[in-house]
């Protein structure tokens, strides 16, 4: 177990946590407010390549390179649909279904990479999926008249957020810069002709500080974390440490707001960590007796 790639994962999953929030909070349609997380990450991720002058050690495969740009298209589609999901349903249900990405990560992870799943694993994944949709309320079994549409929007979202993860696992030569450099750009050409750009006009200053802060902080600096951490883990981990963000959205709630959670919410946090905590334990090693 790589432990710098799992507090890297740890932190990036902890900060996306709070991304429907902050879409919210700017105002803007879902493919507007990404086409400004793009650029924002594009031009952030370009100065850090440049600063950092990675370029003069940079390897380039253009199989991989190619497997980098599909990933991008795939997160862009994980992007659209997950923000339309957060205009037509609630923040809650559109997040407990985005969770239901890790689980088929886990189980096409498993399919490609011939990784056994012990019925143990099996048990915290579904832990961990049960305890997000307690931490996420009773909203996701109360409603009178389920929104097909936005329900529709969460699941393909999780269903891309899968492939790009997996896809993600498999870059090794480009660095991570390059990888995530190639990706927003890929998004910013790709949704370029379909903008209302009079969207932007309307937006007052604190509107723009926090598409900006998406695009930087959400975009830029967390897709860092996360392809320079899974390319380190096995498609097991990173299914599990996913899970990460809505514990520690309402943890923070707990310690810094005084928010006091009801006992399907502790209950639901207790069950994500006991899912985490068995996914990442360190396994005992089986000592071979010497041959005689």
């Amino acid at each position: 177990m790589n432990k710098i790639a799992l507090i890297q994962l740890s932190i990036a999953m902890a900060i996306f946590g709070s991304i429907g929030l902050f879409s919210r909070l700017t105002g803007l349609p879902a493919i507007e407010l990404i086409f400004v997380r793009s650029i924002c990450a594009t031009l952030f991720l370009l100065a850090v390549w440049l600063l950092t002058r990675t370029y003069k050690k940079e390897t380039w495969d253009k199989r991989e390179l190619l497997m980098i740009t599909l990933c991008g298209v795939s997160n862009l589609f994980n992007w659209i649909f997950l923000f339309k999901a957060f205009e037509v349903i609630s923040i809650t249900v559109a997040i407990s279904l985005y969770h239901i990405g890790p689980i088929l990560m886990l189980v096409v992870g498993a399919m490609i990479y011939r990784e056994k799943l012990s019925r143990g694993i099996m048990i915290a994944m579904f832990a961990c999926f049960v305890g997000t949709i307690f931490i996420m309320g009773t909203d996701v079994f109360t409603a009178e008249t389920p929104n097909w549409q936005g329900i529709s929007y969460g699941l393909l979202a999780a269903v891309f957020y899968a492939s790009t993860m997996l896809l993600g696992t498999t870059f090794h030569k480009t660095s991570v810069y390059m990888t995530t450099l190639i990706q927003m750009f890929t998004a910013v050409v790709l949704l370029a002709p379909f903008i209302k750009y009079d969207s932007y006009q309307h937006l007052t200053n604190t509107q723009w500080f926090y598409a900006l802060l998406t695009g930087v902080v959400h975009t830029g600096i967390v897709y860092l974390l996360l392809y320079s951490s899974i390319r380190n883990l096995t498609p097991t981990v990173v299914s599990f440490m996913v899970f990460i963000d809505p514990a520690v959205a309402i943890l923070l709630d707990i310690i810094i707001i005084g928010f006091l959670p009801s006992s399907l919410q502790i209950i639901g946090i207790l069950a994500i960590f006991f899912g985490l905590f068995y996914a990442i334990r360190p396994q005992k090693k089986v000592l071979i007796p010497p041959a005689k």
